[in-house]
């Protein structure tokens, strides 16, 4: 399965970070940092459609993105229309690493998050080092106590803790675990297929006062009119925007859409 192929990839990959910044030295800087995160949380709970725009450069259901827009010129449209930013730092099936983040985080007073498949303290160490807000915590590839430690360690640091479910055990072993922002992902880590139909059908297991995201799918109106009957607070979009010329437009136009 593609889902832990990217896991055992992750594996071979940190021991090569380390050897840049040991782990001692990441946490080090981590615990040094004096920046203040930018709430992750409070961008997407507030009233109406939140949208949080992602900045990738592949995917493995994808391949490369046919990107029509630089770094700087995609950010900038981003500043002026979404209320958060996703970054992929996974190198070897989306292409991505920490230095896209570093250079976003310059130019962005957004709140980031790190989309990675985080499986240790080490990473959580480095999102905090690397100006990320947020990170993503993936249920599937990570059992409770890890669930438990790694999103009590990102608050340590100030960070916002994304989690995501992909199916109803996963929900309710999130549900349990108190989790205030969760994120359903329409797309099947395993097969990679999407359906919309997960969030609607998840989202009512969820409590009101939680954060709910809906993650992959939206590519246009009516997927939009679908998900609002699900009472979602944000979108996490990718390649809609990615592959737009004008994303800035697009995500107003869905607010509109959203708010009709």
């Amino acid at each position: 399965m593609i889902l832990d192929e990217i896991v055992e990839a992750k594996k071979i990959r940190l021991p090569e970070h380390k050897k840049k910044i040991s782990g001692e030295e990441m946490k080090e800087l981590a615990l040094a940092s004096t920046r203040k995160c930018i709430s992750f949380h409070d961008a997407l709970a507030k009233q109406g459609l939140s949208i949080i725009g992602e900045f990738k450069k592949a995917s493995p259901s994808m391949g490369v993105i046919n990107n029509k827009l630089e770094l700087t010129d995609r950010i900038g449209q981003y500043n002026a229309s979404v209320d958060a930013i996703s970054v992929l730092t996974e190198e070897d099936y989306f292409h991505g690493g920490a230095e896209y983040l570093k250079e976003i985080r310059k130019i962005s007073s957004l709140p980031i998050l790190r989309k990675d498949f985080i499986i240790e303290e080490y990473q959580v160490y480095e999102a905090k080092v690397i100006g990320a807000d947020a990170i993503l915590l993936i249920a599937a590839i990570l059992d409770d106590e890890t669930l438990k430690r790694l999103y009590d360690l990102a608050g340590s640091l100030g960070l916002d803790v994304l989690c995501e479910v992909h199916d109803e055990t996963e929900m309710k072993r999130v549900l349990e675990l108190d989790f205030p922002i969760i994120g359903i992902n329409n797309r099947n880590l395993k097969t990679f297929a999407i359906e919309l139909s997960t969030t609607t059908r998840l989202a009512k297991m969820v409590p009101k006062e939680k954060v709910l995201v809906s993650e992959s799918g939206v590519t246009e109106d009516s997927h939009i009119s679908l998900l609002k009957q699900s009472d979602v607070n944000a979108l996490l979009i990718g390649r809609a925007f990615m592959e737009s010329e004008n994303p800035k437009e697009l995500a107003a136009h869905w607010k509109k859409v959203y708010d009709a």
